[in-house]
């Protein structure tokens, strides 16, 4: 599984990334966890707004850090 957080490191980039291992760490997932700073990269993802969630290619999230139980669904819903 391959899971992408986008952000240019503001507070909220580094808050979806840390729920991200800890639903990872919950649901007992191996994940290959990405962190995008480049602004061009995040944009060519059609992040419009930060921070950004992909999951195997597809945007699951921006503009907000999704609560721990939805970022597990959307991780169960790739698996």
């Amino acid at each position: 599984m391959e899971i992408k957080v986008y952000g240019p490191g503001c507070r909220n980039c580094t808050n979806l990334e840390k729920e991200v291992m800890n639903a990872l760490a919950e649901l007992d997932v191996a994940a290959n966890v990405e962190k995008v700073t480049d602004i061009k990269a995040i944009a060519e993802a059609g992040i419009m707004m930060t921070p950004g969630l992909a999951i195997n290619g597809k945007v699951k999230s921006y503009g907000r850090v999704p609560k721990r139980e939805e970022i597990k669904e959307f991780i169960k819903s790739e698996m």
